[in-house]
């Protein structure tokens, strides 16, 4: 296993303070605290290769996580075991294994061209300058970046700076990713060609991946396994495809008709979710999907129909104010 994570948690000692210069006075003297618990005994493991979804509300325990994952901090309780190493003794082999990418953060200079921060990265890592040189192109080649990379990055687009930021990250080329919010505040094409190249990173490098993200197709487009975690408790962990049959017993049939219908119509074909005009969906068990498609075929003039599954967003969206399946 590359990651490996049993009974993680992590403990903040928080002050209790009452608002304003009386409440100010009064903790002086009177200190008074709480423990929050960011994460309580987590337990995962990932195996090499895998891209594995991160997935929970705000303030869930995340970033905390990856975080701990990574060695930034250091677990109150549980056991860690990333490539072989501890994070939290920051081993220099340890750190050229992995990389930490977060959105709304950034390690690139804000005056100098990537470029110039690239190279400092790589004598960093100790790699020559004309792998280094060799390495960059190869990146930037994946991620549609060039010229770019000459311009001061204050210069540069929100998703120009992503790609950077990626370029920058893997540089050392690490075989474990911990991406947190890595396509957070780009337009959606970007957002396509980012998810793009960390799948074609995947496949070249085998590299394994832990990816956070508020956008579900980030999660649809690369993850075929997904951890859910709520108000620091892991609960669940599987396949998206098993997760979302199991949310949703349902198929969402969409109907474009050549002729006028009522309600009365679909009696017995499932749910009616609408119907307006020509235009109607129904909802439909999965295990009575084949006949009844198979009558409104047979029943109805169909111009155009289309068969799906409910929005992922809605039923993810759901499991995060329950917090639990």
């Amino acid at each position: 296993m590359v990651i490996e994570v049993q009974g993680l948690s992590k403990t903040y000692r928080i002050a209790d303070k009452e608002p304003g210069l009386l409440g100010t006075f009064n903790h002086f003297f009177n200190r008074k605290t709480y423990d929050l618990k960011a994460v309580n005994e987590v337990s995962f493991v990932i195996k090499q290769g895998e891209i594995v979804g991160f997935l929970g509300a705000n303030g869930a325990g995340k970033t905390t996580t990856l975080k701990m994952l990574c060695g930034l901090i250091y677990p109150s309780a549980g056991f860690i075991s990333v490539a072989g190493y501890l994070p939290q003794r920051r081993q220099v082999p340890f750190l050229k294994q992995i990389t930490l990418v977060m959105g709304q953060k950034q390690q690139l200079i804000w005056d100098l061209p990537p470029l110039d921060s690239l190279m400092v990265n790589a004598a960093v890592y100790g790699i020559r300058e004309p792998e280094a040189r060799n390495r960059i192109t190869e990146l930037a080649d994946m991620l549609e970046i060039g010229e770019e990379l000459t311009r001061p990055v204050r210069k540069l687009s929100l998703g120009q700076r992503m790609k950077a930021e990626l370029l920058a990250a893997l540089l050392h080329r690490p075989t474990v990713l911990f991406l947190d919010e890595p396509t957070l505040g780009l337009d959606v094409n970007a957002q396509a060609k980012v998810r793009s190249f960390l799948a074609e990173y995947n496949r070249r490098t085998g590299a394994t991946i832990l990816l956070t993200s508020h956008y579900m197709t980030d999660i649809t487009t690369l993850c075929s396994r997904v951890l859910l975690i709520h108000q620091g408790q892991l609960f669940h962990d599987g396949g998206l495809d098993a997760l979302t049959e199991r949310l949703s017993p349902y198929r969402q049939v969409r109907l474009e008709l050549n002729k006028l219908a009522s309600k009365s119509d679909f009696l017995g074909y499932g749910k009616l979710e609408s119907l307006n005009g020509r235009s109607v969906c129904l909802l439909v068990e999965r295990k009575n999907l084949t006949s009844i498609v198979s009558r409104l075929l047979s029943n109805f003039d169909i111009f155009d129909f289309e068969v799906t599954d409910p929005p992922i967003d809605e039923l993810i969206g759901s499991l995060f104010q329950k917090g639990t399946l």
